[in-house]
């Protein structure tokens, strides 16, 4: 029978590796034969082909012939390792958001198994040190377990976000100041409540704090949709409708003391149900969430420079009700208080709401019938309802 060979050739050191195969009544005997070529000169730093001698491979650990997997062979002048933490800086630094996109229209399901099974490994690893180390039983022996909810973080961030305030109304707060602003104040509605009332934070406090980023920057990103940018453009200031100082202040503080009174109404984090008992609460976030975004972006279509409306807007979540995205800002409350179970605090602060948002809707509309007169007073006889259908 035939003998099936294979050589692998170097232009730089060659070498000839044969396989020769005997086939015998009992099994399959391969031998490795390694030759060096006739005439061949080697640098100093050369192999000692000397070293190799005839090896053979036991076919007894092999049951086809097939089995065996080709061999490489490989040379290298440098004996140090090929891993170069540079090229992996290199990479990072060349990373690009054009990057990832291709990289994740690339990805196909077995890759995306992969990097889910390596992210859920890494999460759980991450989690057991986190448990380890905020263990409190491990911070009873010290005298500063008070860092179990680090309260220096949160006071250091509110008089941050009140100094990048006092900057924000001068006109001069920067894009980290304003973001520093928003974040201050969602860890002092949601996260320092339930934390002063339970000694810990889990659960929906946690989701909340994200949302309500997410909930708030919705109109920066449609801005980014429509002008490739997050800068406001210049406008006529006569739509810049604003109740007097003293209201806003007050619905502020009303809002806060609302937060505040559900985390002390509601009951301990760990007694609130999860799992599928939650399904209607995330129902009530995404609503929310396609209410304010879509009654933003209708706006923002039938608006100049997004601030200056040049008609009346019908379509959308303007078709059940004449102020939806200060609708969609209450029911964000209302989601809130129902997912820590504290119904009382909801009625206060949807209250509060009602008592603010009406006297900014009355001098919208006073402004929106000096604009389009007819046109608006149609509308509001088509829709009868500012903020909840059928109700108000």
């Amino acid at each position: 029978m035939g003998t099936p060979s294979a050589a692998l050739y170097s232009t730089k050191y060659p070498l000839t590796f044969q396989f020769s195969s005997k086939i015998s009544a009992r099994h399959f005997n391969k031998h490795l034969v390694c030759r060096r070529q006739s005439a061949v000169s080697f640098p100093s730093s050369a192999v000692n082909l000397s070293n190799f001698s005839a090896f053979s491979l036991n076919s007894a650990n092999f049951r086809r012939a097939h089995v065996l997997q080709p061999i490489q062979c490989a040379y290298a002048e440098n004996p140090s390792s090929n891993f170069q933490p540079q090229v992996i800086l290199q990479n990072l630094r060349n990373l690009s958001f054009d990057s990832v996109k291709g990289g994740l229209s690339e990805l196909t399901p077995i890759g995306a198994c992969k990097w889910v099974g390596i992210a859920a490994v890494a999460i759980a690893a991450v989690k057991w040190a986190f448990n380890f180390v905020f263990n409190p039983f491990i911070w009873m022996y010290f005298s500063w377990s008070w860092l179990f909810w680090p309260w220096l973080v949160a006071i250091g961030l509110g008089v941050y976000g009140i100094y990048s305030f006092r900057k924000h109304c001068r006109g001069e707060a920067s894009i980290v100041e304003q973001l520093a602003i928003v974040t201050s104040t969602f860890t002092w509605l949601t996260l320092v409540p339930p934390a002063f009332f339970n000694g810990f934070l889990e659960g929906w406090p946690f989701v909340f704090f994200l949302v309500y980023h997410y909930f708030f920057f919705l109109n920066v990103s449609i801005r980014k949709r429509l002008y490739g940018d997050y800068f406001l453009r210049s406008y006529d200031p006569k739509w810049d409708v604003n109740v007097p100082s003293l209201y806003r202040g007050l619905f502020s503080v009303g809002v806060m003391i609302g937060h505040w009174l559900a985390a002390f109404e509601g009951p301990e984090l760990h007694l609130i149900p999860g799992g599928w008992s939650n399904i209607g609460i995330w129902g009530l976030i995404m609503a929310t969430v396609f209410m304010h975004y879509h009654a933003s972006l209708y706006l923002a279509k039938y608006s100049e420079k997004i601030v200056e409306p040049t008609s009346v807007v019908q379509f959308g979540p303007y078709r059940w009700v004449r102020h939806p995205i200060y609708a969609s800002t209450m029911l964000l409350f209302l989601t809130y208080f129902v997912s820590l179970r504290a119904p009382l605090s909801c009625l206060y602060t949807i209250g509060v709401c009602i008592l603010y948002y009406d006297q900014k809707a009355k001098l919208e509309e006073a402004l929106m019938i000096d604009a389009f007169r007819e046109s608006y007073l149609e509308y509001m006889s088509k829709v009868r309802y500012k903020f909840i259908p059928f109700v108000y």
